[in-house]
């Protein structure tokens, strides 16, 4: 036997190659930030920036002529307040960057908005808290389905359901319903665990939180307790589903993209984009490689498309590939 004659040309290996990348399948997370009038570098993330409103319109424009899938947007408000009452406000700086993409780009990208309380409350928490401190699970539904509202009224194509709480999307579903906005996608975060690899994102947010989120985001530990989830939130309506982060557990994500009937989403985080392009400005990786293989095993444990802070760079050289 002799498998090596399928590796030996770059010809042969592109003709019998398993798994490929597109544009199409990349999403790029932008940050945005109320009060900015140029973008502003994140120190954890070499390359990325909170946005400016007018720096997102180029951003998105890029990314549209970039060929890529869409874009995942996350706002940085002035001011926060026990209920992030910034993430309904129709001039808060999540909902007008929204209508800013979709005037700018029209559905040449599917315009994403996290729908979480964290960026927008003072205690840095995914919900509204208790008198005794803990996250209110239902009384955290209820202003999630007040923020659908006002995202799908700013033109989000999709709304993003990062925050893991027990009933998310029949809540948010059936409020975009009965306000008519049948046609809003809903992304379940429905495998999100509490990471340490979350940490470059906590400066890209400004976050406020104290202690951590592991009474509503996912045991590291556990790998079963990832499908149950899932399950929950397909039988509750939603149309894609996500796993977050991706490289630490693509594990989970086979198990998911084996058993799920919708569209599988995973996020490349913050800490995981962090490490390579640490190693590589020490020389230690070669970059481009490393940046391709990383989503490349991404894609192939399951991913239909990928959340990377690489998108747009990540669309150039596939383009160069193709040329």
């Amino acid at each position: 036997m002799r498998p090596r004659r399928t590796r030996a040309t770059p010809a042969m290996r592109r003709l019998v190659a398993q798994t490929h990348l597109d544009p199409s399948q990349l999403v790029l997370p932008l940050f945005v930030r109320e009060g900015l009038t140029d973008p502003r570098p994140i120190s954890s993330m070499p390359g990325v920036v909170q946005h400016s409103r007018e720096s997102l319109r180029r951003a998105v424009t890029e990314a549209a002529t970039a060929g890529l899938g869409g874009v995942m947007l996350f706002g940085i408000p002035e001011l926060r307040d026990a209920t992030g009452t910034q993430a309904t406000d129709p001039d808060g700086i999540l909902n007008v960057a929204l209508a800013d993409a979709v005037a700018e780009v029209g559905e040449s990208l599917v315009i994403q908005a996290d729908l979480c309380l964290d960026e927008f409350t003072d205690h840095g928490h995914c919900g509204v808290l208790t008198a005794s401190g803990a996250v209110d699970n239902d009384a955290t539904l209820v202003r999630y389905a007040d923020m659908a509202l006002a995202q799908a009224r700013a033109g989000a194509h999709l709304v993003g359901l990062s925050g893991m709480m027990d009933g998310q999307v029949g809540v948010v579903r059936d409020a975009l319903d009965g306000a008519g906005y049948l046609d809003v996608a809903v992304l379940a975060y429905a495998a999100k665990y509490a990471s340490a690899f979350y940490g470059p994102f906590r400066e890209a947010v400004e976050s406020t939180l104290v202690g951590d989120r592991r009474t509503y985001q996912l045991d590291p530990a556990n790998r079963r307790e990832a499908v149950r989830e899932v399950a929950i939130d397909i039988a509750e309506g939603a149309d894609i589903i996500m796993v977050k982060p991706a490289l630490a557990y693509l594990d989970v994500l086979a198990d998911v993209a084996a058993t799920s009937t919708v569209p599988v989403a995973a996020y490349q985080v913050s800490g995981e984009y962090a490490m390579i392009e640490a190693a590589a400005a020490n020389g230690w990786i070669d970059r481009r490689r490393a940046v391709m293989e990383s989503v490349l095993s991404i894609r192939r444990a399951g991913a239909d498309h990928v959340l990377t802070y690489w998108a747009v760079e990540l669309a150039g050289w596939l383009d160069e590939e193709i040329a």
